[in-house]
């Protein structure tokens, strides 16, 4: 059940408290507490012993996987449903020319395509509002 609060939507339950922490989070902390140091240099005398998974555990905290970043390069301007194919252009000369990794574009065209939609059904409410000022008209 959705409630309205201060002019917000909120469901009847709002969650846990921000900063509150589960149970078992803080009972292992505690257990936990002091050993790190140990525990770390285990982990590392293990992955250089050759344990997999002391190993892939020690990398992923010397390089982690990548995060998503923010890519930049030139976009035409979308006004509307029919500039979309001029933006998918601009997006596959921007992975030529090396601006852009082929991973980057087909999440950017993700974006592009999600505004398109967004644009043509925009521009499908005009049309039919201004059909049914035409038939009022003729009324």
């Amino acid at each position: 059940m959705l409630r309205r609060v201060n002019g917000q939507f909120s469901s009847g339950n709002s969650g846990r408290p921000k900063g509150s922490r589960n149970k078992a989070t803080i009972a292992i902390e505690s257990l936990l507490q002091g050993q790190a140091e140990a525990l770390t240099q285990t982990a590392i005398t293990k992955a250089l012993e050759g344990d997999s998974m002391a190993l892939r555990l020690c990398m992923e905290r010397i390089a982690p996987a990548p995060k998503d970043h923010p890519v930049s390069f030139r976009l035409p301007e979308m006004n509307n449903a029919t500039d979309a194919s001029e933006v998918a252009g601009s997006v596959l000369t921007a992975v030529s020319k090396g601006e852009l990794t082929p991973i980057e574009a087909t999440r950017v065209m993700g974006l592009i395509n999600g505004y398109r939609r967004t644009l043509e059904l925009t521009e499908m409410e005009e049309r039919l509002q201004a059909l049914e000022n035409n038939l009022l008209d003729f009324t």
